[in-house]
């Protein structure tokens, strides 16, 4: 019989997520209680784009998150060098499709 350590998890994936979904926008929101990320693929030219996944986290989690995703960055980038980063670009919250007007 094989005795797995106490802090080591069995951590399973399915196909299909394991495929992954590609996202080029991530919408943050947040309450008291809880950090919601949506990731959406915005297509050029298109008026509508829908969530592709949400991933919802305790505030905790959420800064834990942002502290691993940290650390991942720093070492990608001594490996690869800099990131770049891109201009702020400003994306209108109708992603092109009409607005209303008062």
């Amino acid at each position: 019989m094989e005795v797995q350590p106490a802090n080591q998890l069995n951590i399973e994936i399915s196909e299909e997520v394991a495929e992954g979904s590609y996202a080029n926008l991530a919408i943050i929101t947040h309450s008291n209680a809880e950090f919601v990320i949506d990731f959406v693929n915005v297509m050029p030219g298109t008026p509508k784009s829908k969530v592709k996944s949400r991933v919802i986290f305790t505030p905790m989690h959420a800064k834990r998150f942002m502290k691993a995703l940290q650390e991942n960055i720093s070492r990608f980038e001594a490996s690869n060098g800099t990131i770049k980063d891109l201009e702020q670009i400003e994306i209108p919250m109708n992603f092109g499709g009409l607005t209303g007007q008062a």
